[in-house]
């Protein structure tokens, strides 16, 4: 779930205790039996991280091995007044941000790396690192940091 803020100009990032230093990813969470894609990313949004949203819209699929799972990815953005972030409804995440496109697109050409692996050659310590390519959260990232997804322009 790639969550904007109201006025579009920060990408709300997660990030778990399981994460190496500085890497942020997009919010997770799981349907609950008769709930919508739409119901469960507000509601997976606020019990994570206290935000509320208003518009999102589903962007793209991807499996998922665990067992035999699909991991649908969404964009959604906050509403006006409900932007501020309190981790005290559910303990999954360490730490919760808003990050400026402008750092996100930082990040995406510098730090840019598996959980497990080293970032990039021009990532320098203590700038924001993503999850790799490979991950639908980066490519959340990329449809609204660098393709405007949630823009008013048409998309066919």
């Amino acid at each position: 779930m790639a969550v904007v803020n109201h006025a579009g100009t920060h990408l709300l990032l997660g990030r778990s205790k399981r994460f190496p230093p500085y890497w942020y990813s997009t919010l997770a969470g799981f349907c609950e039996p008769a709930e919508s894609v739409e119901e469960a990313v507000r509601r997976e949004v606020w019990e994570e991280a206290g935000v509320h949203l208003g518009r999102v819209v589903i962007h793209s699929t991807q499996p998922w091995p665990y067992p035999a799972n699909l991991m649908i990815g969404a964009i959604g953005q906050s509403v006006q007044g409900g932007e501020e972030i309190d981790l005290g409804n559910d303990p999954e995440l360490e730490d919760a941000k808003w990050v400026s496109f402008e750092d996100v697109r930082k990040a995406l050409k510098t730090g840019v790396s598996g959980i497990d692996r080293e970032a990039g050659p021009d990532y320098k310590e203590g700038d924001l690192r993503l999850p790799p390519s490979t991950a639908i959260a980066h490519q959340l990232m990329i449809a609204v940091v660098l393709n405007g997804f949630l823009g008013a322009e048409p998309k066919m």
